[in-house]
C-alpha cells in the first residue's frame, strides 16, 4: 500500500516511510492511495471473530507488505490486550468505554499500535528515531506509556503548561527513560505548530530522524477504526440504526470511524460533538471553515482550534459538502452544559462520565430528538478519575482511583519549560 500527501506536492511513499516521516515533506497529511472494502461475509460473521481477528483484517491492507502478517498479528494482539465494553443507558444511547488500557484513554490503542510498528521498523536501524508529539491531554500519556523502553526510539512530548489535568501531566512527565516532557508556555495549537515546523526544518531533519505520534501519523490514526467495529459487533443484533457520537478535538477519531465505514462497516452517520472549540460545527452550518484560536475548557483534550484531521475527512468525501453533511452532524456545548450533562448521567443512570464523554452524550441527545429510531454510541474516551477536580465538583461523590492512576499519583514530575520554537530546536539539536 502506498500513501500520498493530501497537499499533493510530495512523492507517494510506503507505510513504513509514512510512519517514520509522520508528515509529508510538503506539510501534507498522508492518506492511503486506495481503500478496499472488506467482504460482506466479514460483517455477517463478525460475531464469530475475536477483537484481534477483526483488527487484523481491517488494518492489514494498509500496512502490507512492510510488516509481515505474522508480525502484524502479534502487534495487533499486544495492542488490544484490554477490553472495550459497552454500557447501555437507554434504548437510544450507550457508552463505548475506551479507557481500559494502561493510561485509561482511547489513545492507548493508536499509541501502542504505532509504538510496535515503529519498534519493528527501527530494530535494525543505525540511527535512533525521535518521536515528536504535541498533546492537549491524553495523547502524551498514551504515547509515553506506549513507547516506554522501545529500543531505538526517543520520545519528546510538548504539552501546554497549566492546560492539562494533574493526572494527565503526571502520566507524561514521570516515566523518564527514553521519554522527555517539554512544558510549553502556550496553547495546544502552539505545541502542534512547533511540531509541524520542526518537520520542515532542514537543519533538524538533516541532523536526526523525526516522526510524530499525533493522529497526523497514519500508524496512530488508522487503528482507531478498530473500536467502531468492536461496538458494531456488540450491538448490531440489537439495534438496526447505529450512529456514533464522538467527542471531537483533532478529529482523528471521527475520521477513523469514517474509514471503518469506507471498509464496509454499515454505519450511515456520525456525530462530531464539540466543546466551544467548534470550527467544524460552524463549518457545517455555514460552509465557511473559519479557524480561531483555541479556548480552554474542562474537556481539554478537545481544545483544538484548527483540527488537523479534517482535511482527511474532506478527502474521504472528495470535498463534496453535501455528501459530508449526509454523513456527519456536529453540535457544540459550553462547559456549563457539559457539567449539567455529567450530573444528569450520574443521577439518572448511576454512571460517572468524564467531561469528554458528557459532550458526546449531549451530541447524542440532540441527534435523537429528530432521529428517535437511532441508537447512538457515545465514545467515552477517558476514565473520569483523570478529571477528578471537575467530576468531583459535579457529582459530589468520591471516586475510587484505579490502579493505573494510583501508580502515577506520587511520582515526581520532571519537565523542561520552553516558550518558542527556537527553544524546541535548541533542545533537539543539543540533546
Amino acid at each position: 500500500m502506498n500513501f500520498f500527501s493530501l497537499n499533493k506536492e510530495a512523492p507517494d511513499t510506503t507505510f513504513k516511510d509514512a510512519v517514520i516521516r509522520g508528515l509529508a515533506p510538503d506539510r501534507g497529511l498522508y492518506f492511503p492511495e486506495k481503500i478496499t472494502p472488506l467482504s460482506e461475509d466479514f460483517f455477517k460473521n463478525i460475531d464469530n471473530l475475536s477483537h484481534a481477528e477483526i483488527a487484523f483484517e481491517a488494518i492489514k491492507q494498509f500496512v502490507s507488505p512492510e510488516i509481515p502478517e505474522d508480525e502484524l498479528k502479534t502487534i495487533v494482539e499486544e495492542t488490544l490486550s484490554f477490553d472495550f465494553p459497552i454500557v447501555e443507558l437507554n434504548k437510544n444511547i450507550s457508552f463505548l468505554e475506551l479507557f481500559h488500557g494502561p493510561t485509561m484513554a482511547f489513545k492507548d490503542v493508536g499509541a501502542r499500535f504505532m509504538a510496535r510498528c515503529l519498534g519493528y521498523f527501527s530494530k535494525d536501524a543505525k540511527q535512533d528515531v525521535t518521536v515528536l508529539v504535541a498533546t492537549s491531554g491524553d495523547t502524551g500519556g498514551a504515547v509515553a506509556n506506549g513507547f516506554l523502553g522501545v529500543e531505538g526510539v526517543k520520545v519528546v512530548i510538548l504539552y501546554p503548561s497549566g492546560k492539562v489535568s494533574d493526572i494527565q501531566e503526571k502520566q507524561l512527565t514521570t516515566l523518564k527513560k527514553n521519554i522527555t516532557a517539554l512544558e510549553v508556555n502556550g496553547t495546544f495549537d502552539d505545541c502542534q505548530d512547533m511540531v509541524k515546523q520542526a518537520f520542515l526544518d532542514a537543519e533538524l531533519t538533516d541532523h536526526m530522524k523525526l516522526t510524530s505520534a499525533n493522529s497526523i501519523n497514519v500508524a496512530r490514526w488508522l487503528p482507531q477504526l478498530f473500536y467502531f467495529m468492536f461496538a458494531y459487533k456488540q450491538l448490531h443484533n440489537k439495534y438496526d440504526n447505529l450512529v456514533f457520537s464522538i467527542p471531537s478535538g483533532n478529529f482523528g477519531n471521527v475520521c477513523a470511524g469514517m474509514m471503518a465505514q469506507q471498509l464496509g462497516l454499515p454505519i450511515t452517520h456520525y456525530i462530531a460533538s464539540n466543546n466551544e472549540n467548534n470550527v467544524v460545527t460552524r463549518y457545517l452550518e455555514s460552509e465557511h471553515y473559519d479557524v480561531k484560536p483555541s479556548i480552554q475548557t474542562i474537556s481539554n483534550a478537545m481544545d483544538v482550534g484548527n483540527p488537523s484531521n479534517f482535511v482527511r475527512i474532506q478527502e474521504i468525501y472528495k470535498n463534496d459538502f453535501s455528501l459530508l453533511k449526509e454523513n456527519l452532524s456536529s453540535y457544540s456545548f459550553t462547559d456549563e452544559e457539559t457539567k449539567v450533562a455529567m450530573k444528569e448521567i450520574y443521577n439518572d443512570y448511576s454512571y460517572v462520565a468524564d467531561p469528554h464523554g458528557a459532550v458526546g452524550y449531549l451530541g447524542a441527545k440532540n441527534y435523537v430528538k429528530s432521529h428517535p429510531e437511532a441508537h447512538c454510541v457515545c465514545l467515552e474516551t477517558a476514565h473520569p478519575t483523570k478529571f477528578l477536580d471537575v467530576v468531583g465538583e459535579v457529582i459530589k461523590e468520591n471516586i475510587e482511583l484505579p490502579a493505573q492512576i494510583l501508580a502515577v499519583m506520587d511520582k515526581k514530575k520532571k519537565s523542561i519549560k520552553i516558550s518558542t520554537y527556537n527553544d524546541l530546536k535548541t533542545y533537539l539539536l543539543n540533546r
